[in-house]
């Protein structure tokens, strides 16, 4: 096939990158086989999931169904962003785990993804709110429950409040 591949250059982690890619292949297949990308799962493969969550531009996409080849000249962050230089967690990281909003793990990476634009909005969201942002994944393990203290503790941690009690 003519033009069947594309050079493309794109930020990846912080880092700029080239790659050729097919012009058919998603993101996904692409940060996992050719960056070694684990932290995004190939779930549903459709956008239903999103256990594939990116943040591309700063908005959270699912990658799986987001052609690499639209990737170019993007500032594209995974999960694996986050760890710090001696690869210590990141706060949202730890507060999943604190707050038991972990089982079997397969969707954390694209909860984590969501919370991080959530959180880098700098806004207060109320519960609902938070619940809806949080929709578009699936989780077959863990009370979404967790998953929403977990979001919601660091969100008030960065904004400088007390979490507020349960009445």
């Amino acid at each position: 096939m003519k033009d069947q591949f594309r050079l493309i250059e794109f930020n990846l982690n912080g880092k700029d990158v080239a790659k050729m890619v097919d012009c058919r292949a998603s993101l996904t297949d692409m940060l996992r086989d050719d960056y070694r990308m684990t932290s995004v799962k190939k779930g549903c493969e459709v956008g239903e999931c999103g256990a594939c969550n990116v943040i591309i531009d700063g908005e959270c996409y699912n990658s799986c169904i987001y052609l690499a080849v639209w990737a170019k000249g993007k500032k594209i962050r995974t999960l694996e962003s986050l760890l710090g230089p001696n690869g210590e967690l990141s706060d949202i990281q730890q507060a999943f785990i604190d707050e038991t909003a972990v089982q079997c793990g397969f969707c954390t990476p694209g909860f984590i993804m969501t919370a991080i634009e959530i959180l880098e909005t700098g806004k207060e969201y109320s519960d609902d709110e938070l619940r809806k942002q949080l929709s578009g994944h699936l989780c077959r393990c863990t009370g979404y429950e967790n998953i929403l203290r977990a979001v919601k503790k660091t969100m008030y941690k960065r904004l400088g409040k007390p979490m507020p009690t349960a009445t």
